[in-house]
């Protein structure tokens, strides 16, 4: 059995890669790199993409709402005809920091509140997977399981990448709990590797109210901003490894 490992990365304000992200990428397979409009600027970018080149992991972009204020995690209003404008560019900023490091992207993942609006909006994930598609038709798209965002990939054609979060809470109807709530970040590594672990193998996973939700998972994502996140996804690793899972990026399946 084979898993994609990632985090989300190059989201500081500084132009070198943070000790927490250096060391995310000697373990994850896969690297979500943020695209200047929530976090990082185009040297961080660039210079993260390079680092993850060298570690052999697989670069995607990570667009978000222009809002560095609230980190790209306040929803804000957006209609399906103005989606090409807020993603191709910032797209298009990370083909050309991948390009001048001598690789391509590999997929596209959304941040925080566009995700998350994509996900349940059927409109707002046509127009995703649409410009998405434009832009690329070789990128993966990644979004929850069995969301509007990964019926609008497969609809447009696009490779849609069902990814779950072991460090993050989820409610019943198989949306994130609101990291305001009790339970909606998780941060002991024994809880988080078990409930990696049981994505992985099982498809379920055991929601903050207590239910069994069934969920497909082709990526784990560990946040790169969650306290102790390198060692999370150190110790998320090890324990798939040691269930038999081979940790590869999907984009290389």
């Amino acid at each position: 059995m084979r898993i994609d490992l990632n985090a989300d990365l190059g989201e500081g304000e500084g132009t070198e890669p943070s000790d927490s992200d250096r060391a995310l990428l000697k373990v994850v397979s896969s690297a979500s790199i943020a695209t200047g409009a929530h976090a990082g600027n185009p040297v961080l970018m660039r210079r993260t993409i390079r680092l993850a080149n060298e570690h052999g992991v697989a670069v995607g972009a990570h667009p978000g709402f222009y809002d560095r204020e609230h980190f790209g995690r306040k929803e804000l209003e957006i209609s399906p005809v103005d989606v090409e404008a807020l993603l191709l560019p910032q797209l298009a900023a990370a083909t050309d920091a991948a390009v001048s490091e001598g690789i391509r992207l590999r997929h596209v993942k959304l941040h925080g509140a566009l995700y998350n609006m994509a996900a349940r909006d059927a409109d707002l994930a046509r127009a995703v997977a649409s410009a998405v598609r434009k832009f690329d038709p070789s990128l993966l798209l990644f979004g929850p399981p069995g969301s509007a965002l990964l019926e609008a990939a497969r609809a447009a054609d696009l490779g849609g990448t069902a990814e779950v979060f072991a460090d993050r809470g989820y409610r019943s109807d198989g949306s994130l709990a609101p990291r305001t709530e009790p339970g909606a970040v998780l941060h002991d590594p024994e809880v988080v590797v078990a409930r990696a672990t049981r994505m992985a193998t099982e498809g379920t996973v055991v929601t903050v109210d207590g239910q069994m939700l069934r969920l497909q998972a082709d990526t784990i994502c560990v946040h790169g901003d969650t306290p102790d996140a390198a060692r999370l996804a150190t110790a998320v690793r090890h324990g798939l490894e040691a269930a038999g899972i081979v940790i590869r990026a999907v984009a290389a399946r």
